[in-house]
């Protein structure tokens, strides 16, 4: 081969490489494949909005279809947390005591809407001895995590009686644990008291145990987003018009849930089950709605006082300042 062409063969080659890096593609490394958003959330009812979004296409619907939607369930919210902070999930819905706890050490997170108050109760096993709050010493209590929503309402609506955790040198011992398995624990002795969302609740009463307090009573119970809508700051400022798709999805799942209870339920009961593998029956679903309140609103001021409560109970290590956490420019209303 002449020495002019074998220069010219080497060049188109090169140019072809060239080329070829340039191609732009996805996370999967292909080609005109779709842009993959992960939302995730838990499997109670709380988060119904997300099981409903699923449900109805919403997100879907939202982002366009150039983008695969991808959900992702999480047992409790420091797993969702890593998730948050490591990118594998884009948006989702979790209580606002793992945001606030992760937030205050650096973490990059943004409350963008809220999505469900109320909803949290703490029942006593029918064979604990616990019949009211003069009864607690010694025993132990479950929530769903350290530091979570559930267990910053019921330690702060407990200090108020002047009883503390063993974590802070108290009692009443602490552990934590999957809501959906607080029955057979119950039932095991393993645990005395459970500081749960709902539907656990009502399943947990129907099943013998006893209301000893209520979501009106608990601390926060009613004015505290009991889950929120969180992103990164670092999406919102890469990607605005991709948030305020997300929670205008949300806000309407939001208000389909307000406006057609009856189907929400359905769907929700579905959807857990599908997860968890239990059937809720609608007796202990319709009992659980009572309590709870889907709403999109966030009051600050709550959320401060709540922060409050989290450093007071050494959660956190320093006092935190929320200002920054709570960016609701994406609400329609």
């Amino acid at each position: 081969m002449k020495k002019g062409l074998l220069l010219a063969l080497i060049s188109f080659l090169f140019i072809g490489v060239l080329a070829a890096c340039g191609t732009t593609s996805n996370s999967n490394g292909s080609k005109g494949d779709k842009e993959e958003v992960v939302i995730g959330y838990f499997p109670n009812i709380d988060h119904v909005p997300a099981m409903i979004a699923k449900e109805k296409k919403f997100f879907e619907e939202a982002l366009g279809e150039d983008v695969k939607v991808t959900y992702k369930t999480f047992p409790d919210g420091g797993a969702f947390m890593t998730a948050l902070k490591t990118g594998d999930i884009h948006a989702g819905l979790v209580g606002p005591g793992p945001v606030m706890n992760n937030y205050a050490n650096g973490a990059d997170v943004k409350i963008v809407a809220g999505a469900s108050s109320g909803g949290t109760v703490v029942v006593a096993s029918a064979t604990s001895g616990v019949e009211s709050l003069d009864d607690l010493a010694g025993k132990t209590f479950i929530t769903p995590g350290v530091g979570c929503t559930h267990d910053v309402q019921m330690e702060t609506f407990l200090k108020d009686y002047g009883i503390t955790s063993a974590r802070i040198g108290g009692t009443l011992k602490h552990v934590t644990g999957n809501p959906a398995q607080y029955g057979a624990m119950f039932e095991s002795g393993k645990v005395d008291l459970a500081a749960v969302p709902e539907p656990w609740a009502s399943e947990l009463v129907k099943a013998g145990a006893k209301i000893i307090v209520d979501t009106e009573e608990i601390s926060y119970g009613t004015t505290l987003p009991n889950t929120v809508l969180v992103t990164s700051g670092k999406l919102i400022n890469e990607d605005k018009e991709l948030i305020a798709n997300i929670v205008a999805a949300h806000e309407k799942s939001v208000n389909f849930i307000n406006e057609n209870p009856e189907e929400a339920r359905e769907i929700a009961m579905k959807a857990i089950k599908e997860i968890t593998n239990q059937e809720l029956d609608k007796e202990i679903v319709e009992s659980a709605w009572e309590r709870v309140t889907y709403t999109t609103e966030v009051n600050a001021e709550v959320v401060q006082e709540f922060a409050n409560s989290s450093f007071d109970l050494k959660f956190l290590k320093e006092k935190p300042e929320f200002s920054d956490l709570i960016d609701t420019q994406f609400l329609t209303k």
